[in-house]
C-alpha cells in the first residue's frame, strides 16, 4: 500500500498518541527540574540520561562529525539551553509549548537563506499569522496589569530556543544531503554527548557558587524529572516518532505535533496553576492557526480547485 495513503494502525495511533503526551508533558518535567537545578545543571543532566546507557551499545554513525557536533550545539546547548533559561526566568510551561512551534517558521526562513528553498502560499499565510499571534503575545506585556506568570525576558528566551530548534533542522536537512546512509538513532545518540561538558563549563562559570554542586544532592523529584526528560522524552520520544515518519508519509504523521501544544497548555494549567490572559490566547489562535495553514493549506487548496 501506498505511504501516503496507508491508514495508521491501532499500534502507530497509539505510538502517536503516547509522543504527543510524552513531548506535551514534558514541559511540566522542566519546571520541576528547575525548581532544585539550575537552567544548565538541567541541561547536563538531560544529556547524561538521553546517552546512558545507549552510548554503550549504538555504534558511532557514519557521517562527518562536524554535523553531530553542530546538531549537538544547536539543538542541545541553543534550543534546550535558552529554553530552560526561559523557563526559569519567567515563562509558563502551558506558552512554552506553544511558542517553541514557531519553530517551523523560523525553518521556513532559514531553508529560504542557506538552502534556496521558496514559501508555498500555505507557509506564507502560516508566516503571517504567526507574526499577527507574535503581536499578540507582545502587546500582552503593554498591556495596563498585564499577566505576570511570564515575563519579557522569558518570551525572549523562549523564542529564541524556537530559532536555534530551526537551525537544528537545517544541520540535520544538511547531514543528512551529505550523508546517503543517513541513521537517526546513532545520530542521535552520539549527537546527545555533544552538549554535556558546555552545560557542566557554563554552570561553573555562571551558576551561583552556593547552586554549583546542588545537584548531588538532588531529590527523587529531580531526578524523576531528568529521567523523563532523557529517557522519555529525548529517547522513547522520538524512537517512536521516527518509527511513524519511516512506516507512514510525513503529512500523515506530522499534524499529530498539533497535541503537543493542547497538551501543553492543558498540563500547565491544570498541575501548575498556569494563567493565560486574553492577549495570550489571541496569540495561542493565531500559532495553531498558522500551523494549520502550514499542514493542511495545499490540500485544501487542491480540494477547493477540484
Amino acid at each position: 500500500m501506498n505511504r501516503e495513503n496507508s491508514p495508521l494502525s491501532g499500534r502507530d495511533l497509539i505510538a502517536a498518541l503516547c509522543v504527543v503526551l510524552i513531548w506535551g508533558t514534558n514541559f511540566i518535567a522542566m519546571k520541576f527540574g528547575l525548581r532544585e537545578l539550575t537552567p544548565f545543571q538541567l541541561g547536563a543532566g538531560r544529556y547524561l540520561f538521553a546517552v546512558l546507557p545507549l552510548v554503550l551499545f549504538v555504534r558511532p554513525p557514519k557521517l562527518a562529525w562536524k554535523w553531530i557536533l553542530l546538531y549537538g550545539c544547536t539543538q542541545g546547548v541553543g534550543q534546550f539551553g535558552l529554553l530552560f533559561l526561559s523557563l526559569k526566568v519567567g515563562m509558563s510551561a502551558s506558552l512554552a509549548s506553544v511558542i517553541l512551534q514557531t519553530q517551523v517558521f523560523f525553518t521556513a526562513f532559514l531553508g529560504f537563506m542557506l538552502l534556496g528553498e521558496r514559501a508555498n502560499r500555505p507557509l506564507q499565510i502560516g508566516l503571517t499569522l504567526a507574526a499577527l499571534g507574535l503581536a499578540c503575545f507582545g502587546m500582552n506585556y503593554l498591556a495596563p496589569g498585564h499577566s505576570q506568570v511570564t515575563t519579557p525576558a522569558g518570551f525572549a528566551l523562549c523564542l529564541a530556543a524556537a530559532a536555534m530548534w530551526a537551525a537544528s533542522n537545517i544541520v540535520v536537512r544538511r547531514a543528512q544531503q551529505s550523508t546517503p546512509q543517513f541513521e537517526v538513532v546513532p545520530f542521535m545518540v552520539w549527537s546527545s554527548l555533544v552538549p554535556i561538558v558546555p552545560f557542566i563549563g557554563l554552570s561553573l562559570a555562571f551558576d551561583e557558587p552556593a547552586t554549583r554542586w546542588q545537584w548531588l544532592h538532588a531529590s527523587p523529584t529531580a531526578l524523576a524529572s531528568l529521567a523523563y526528560l532523557g529517557w522519555m522524552a529525548t529517547i522513547l520520544g522520538y524512537a517512536m516518532w521516527t518509527g511513524l515518519l519511516k512506516r507512514h508519509a510525513v503529512n500523515r504523521v506530522a499534524p499529530f505535533s498539533l497535541g503537543v501544544p493542547v497538551v501543553g497548555i492543558s498540563s500547565g494549567m491544570l498541575v501548575l496553576g498556569d494563567v493565560i490572559s486574553a492577549w495570550q490566547w489571541g496569540g495561542i489562535a493565531c500559532i495553531v492557526a498558522a500551523l494549520l495553514s502550514v499542514m493542511f493549506g495545499a490540500r485544501w487548496a487542491a480540494a477547493l480547485r477540484r
